[in-house]
């Protein structure tokens, strides 16, 4: 059965020469009036290849928003041929979609993708921070790159991206940045000390860029789930994901897409005066 076409041509829209970019895109003094609904709009997602990712991108191109997502290549995986599978996946939704690695931690690489996906797909409208990682280990036994790492990629990442969308978000007078947070940012278990510090730290950022951000009709929050039915969520233990399902009042862990859908209920005009929160959907695991 032959795939369906790509959104641009028939290569991943990664493999296309990305014209040349400085500094961060200019503000328009004149806010542009922005229409209410889906249809048209444009969503970047970071990390949007796999996982949890994968789920975000393809919520929003169900709901017919173009999407523009950035992925990075990560030891033993091929993260690119996930991205082909993504790209496919959207684009046979009808609508557009633009794919290119990007390392969120590279502030002018960041720039340069938000510029070219507001170029290719004719704006932006929806920033969601879900790219990041862990390194897992006692803290007395963490590395210096362990640390530093996992810091840069959760939250100087996120940072990053906020400070690439927000002229162009304050140029229109509308914008909603939703950022993966965590149950760890609250409730750290042992051996997490970075990640758990990464994912308070993207909480503190959210409330910090909604005070900022939000004289220009700019919406940012943040989701904190628990455990995710995922790749990563593969690589545990079994008694670890029994422990989660016993310790949640539900009885169960999350399936991607129960998180996508708040995200994107976010985005929506429904959650239009909710700003600077981080929404926990973690099943009542931090209810035990």
């Amino acid at each position: 059965m032959p795939l369906p076409p790509f959104g641009f041509g028939q290569r991943p829209s990664w493999e296309y020469e990305a014209p040349e970019a400085s500094g961060t895109a200019l503000e328009d003094p004149r806010p542009q009036p922005v229409g209410k609904g889906w249809r048209g709009k444009v969503v970047v997602v970071t990390g949007g290849a796999t996982g949890l990712g994968r789920h975000i991108s393809m919520e929003f191109g169900r709901l017919g928003c173009h999407v523009a997502f950035c992925f990075l290549n990560l030891p033993g995986r091929d993260v690119a041929e996930q991205a082909l599978l993504t790209e496919t996946a959207i684009a046979a939704m009808g609508v557009e979609v633009y794919a290119r690695r990007c390392d969120v931690r590279d502030r002018v690489a960041v720039e340069h993708f938000i510029r070219d996906a507001k170029q290719k797909l004719g704006g932006i409208h929806f920033l969601i921070n879900n790219a990041g990682i862990a390194n897992d280990g006692a803290l007395w036994r963490l590395s210096a790159a362990a640390w530093s790492e996992v810091l840069e990629t959760n939250v100087t990442g996120a940072f990053n991206c906020i400070r690439a969308v927000a002229p162009i978000f304050r140029g229109q007078h509308f914008g909603k940045i939703v950022s993966v947070s965590a149950h760890q940012a609250d409730r750290p278990g042992f051996g997490v000390s970075n990640y758990a510090a990464s994912k308070a730290a993207l909480q503190g950022l959210t409330r910090a860029a909604a005070v900022e951000l939000g004289p220009a009709n700019v919406n940012v929050n943040a989701v904190a789930p628990g455990f995710i039915r995922t790749e990563r969520m593969g690589m545990l233990p079994s008694e670890v994901i029994e422990r989660a399902q016993k310790s949640s009042v539900l009885g169960r862990v999350a399936e991607p897409d129960d998180v996508a859908h708040v995200i994107s209920f976010l985005c929506s005009e429904s959650a239009r005066h909710i700003t600077g929160q981080t929404i926990v959907v973690d099943g009542g695991l931090s209810l035990e």
